[in-house]
């Protein structure tokens, strides 16, 4: 059967992702391989000092994204879409969407950066012994508690972002297992909420005579493979307003971009891992047992079929890199050059490789928004260099590039020399890698570990969610790590960069300057509004 004979018959499977920065769509056939995809591109707004996008961005974007696709689709296969084998949704991990009984947003979508949550946050993760993260969820939750928003009372529902696009085109408030361990921890044994955990809460929130208890409002969690619903018609009518798509198509468990990273990757199984390095980075390992202690800097997540995570999250990666970049393409226009923005990021990108291992001195903080592995509630990007640094452009552009993963490597050295995790294999993906080798090279150095990339790497999340999709419609016979091990990637590691002696080293070296001039970026957030 033929692309244009799948997608006809209906046979096709749909992943949808909500990026920072794009909503895409990617359309798999039965080998799993992308036969069209669709985009829409949008930016979180800071509004009342909160990051946010609306509910109608939101659906403009997911209809723009999906007439997209169709579009590609009609152009490349003169085909149109009626129906389809599965649809996965995917989108952001954490913050804040809360519903009341008719289903209006009670406050703006308080998105995963947000910093905001520090009081509930400390409170919470000491009330639970465990990490609880200030984007998380319940750390929204308890954060509008203690402020005593008037809103809170009214919440009939509270859920992620994929969680509520799920929500409106199935009916069904469920989500799965590794976006719901980004609301409240999970228990690995049980696979749902932590009952301890869930019966704490209540007993704190009590004197405030809510009428819900904390299971009332959070969506049912779902392992990977399990019935999540079907497209309404009135869900189908969102997805594509012109009317073409046909109800009653499965979805497979709305996930987190995380958990979808992981698929993507083949790094569900314990011992293996992975790194995606975007407009914000983290890291993913699956453990094989839980770390001896709680870390601020580590959360503890969870694989799309509920195996233990140790994640560590940063908010910032690539932003301030790009922002550099995109310096030298406008100094290239003054000149009167054409601009080829793939030529100029593989120039800079490249020529970095060239420069001393530790940049030569030079320091760099790609903080765009606060960051809280390092305690920084605010970020101000800043350039750090002394007199003396051997200042030119291949440090210059080595010093920014270490930055983009200099927060994961302060994490990850917890994971790898305290806890002295083992890992088998590291898959980076994201746009950090898109120039060949250099991203790769860089980040092995970060982490002392070997890196893999793969030829998909670049599908990212919306891919992932597509394969879940998928999975969801298999046979049912196989295990989720197996499915992708021999099903998907039938053996496929990708390329492998080990880290040299010299680069490790040198990075050892970056990071120490990076600690050291850490009070310089908490001065520069308090004195440059």
């Amino acid at each position: 059967m033929n692309s244009k004979q799948l997608i006809e018959s209906g046979q096709a499977i749909l992943g949808i992702e909500f990026g920072s920065t794009r909503i895409k769509a990617v359309l798999i056939d039965q080998e799993y391989k992308p036969i069209a995809q669709g985009a829409f591109e949008w930016e979180n707004q800071l509004v009342d000092g909160l990051w946010t996008y609306s509910i109608n961005t939101i659906w403009k974007g997911l209809q723009d994204c999906y007439a997209d696709l169709c579009k590609n689709v009609k152009q490349d296969y003169d085909a149109e879409i009626t129906s389809l084998a599965a649809i996965g949704i995917s989108a952001m991990m954490h913050g804040y969407m809360a519903f009341n009984k008719q289903q209006q947003i009670l406050v703006p979508f308080r998105t995963w950066r947000n910093t905001n949550t520090g009081r509930a946050a400390a409170e919470l993760s000491k009330l639970f012994n465990y990490n609880i993260p200030l984007r998380w969820s319940i750390s929204h939750l308890y954060e509008c508690i203690l402020e005593d928003n008037d809103h809170v009372k009214d919440i009939d529902f509270l859920t992620t972002l994929a969680g509520y696009i799920h929500w409106q085109l199935t009916g069904k408030r469920v989500l799965g297992i590794g976006d719901a361990s980004g609301m409240l921890p999970i228990n690995p044994d049980t696979k749902d909420y932590d009952a301890t955990m869930v019966n704490k809460f209540n007993e704190l929130v009590a004197p405030k005579g809510y009428p819900w208890q904390l299971l009332d409002i959070l969506p049912k969690v779902l392992v990977a493979g399990e019935d999540a619903g079907r497209l309404t018609a009135e869900g189908a009518k969102l997805l594509d307003p012109s009317g073409r798509l046909q109800a009653g198509i499965p979805l497979c468990p709305p996930e987190g971009d995380a958990g979808t990273g992981m698929v993507a990757t083949n790094a569900v199984k314990q011992r293996t891992g992975n790194v995606s390095a975007g407009t914000s980075s983290f890291s993913m390992i699956v453990l094989e047992k839980d770390l001896s202690k709680p870390y601020e800097m580590i959360d503890m997540v969870t694989t799309p079929d509920g195996s233990l995570v140790a994640m560590v999250h940063c908010n910032n990666c690539t932003s301030d890199l790009n922002a550099w970049v995109n310096l030298f393409k406008e100094y290239q226009q003054l000149l009167g050059v054409k601009v080829d923005m793939n030529e100029v990021f593989g120039k800079l990108y490249n020529h970095a490789l060239t420069g001393d291992a530790d940049c030569g001195g030079l320091v760099s903080y790609n903080y765009i928004s606060g960051e809280p592995v390092t305690g920084l509630a605010e970020g101000r990007p800043m350039f750090v260099r002394s007199a003396t640094d051997k200042f030119n452009l291949a440090n210059f552009m080595r010093s920014h590039l270490h930055a983009a993963v200099g927060v994961l490597k302060i994490g990850n050295d917890i994971l790898f020399n305290e806890e002295h995790v083992k890992v088998d294999r590291i898959t980076g993906h994201g746009g950090l890698f898109k120039t060949k080798g250099v991203g790769q090279r860089i980040l092995a150095a970060a982490l002392n570990s070997p890196i893999s990339v793969m030829e998909t790497a670049g599908e990212g999340g919306a891919w992932g969610i597509a394969l879940l999709a998928a999975y969801l419609v298999a046979d049912g016979k196989q295990t989720l790590a197996d499915y992708l091990e021999t099903s998907v990637f039938a053996g496929n590691t990708g390329v492998e960069i080990a880290p040299t002696a010299e680069d490790v080293a040198g990075f050892n070296r970056y990071i120490e300057n990076y600690k050291a001039a850490l009070p310089a970026e908490a001065e520069a957030v308090k004195c440059k509004k």
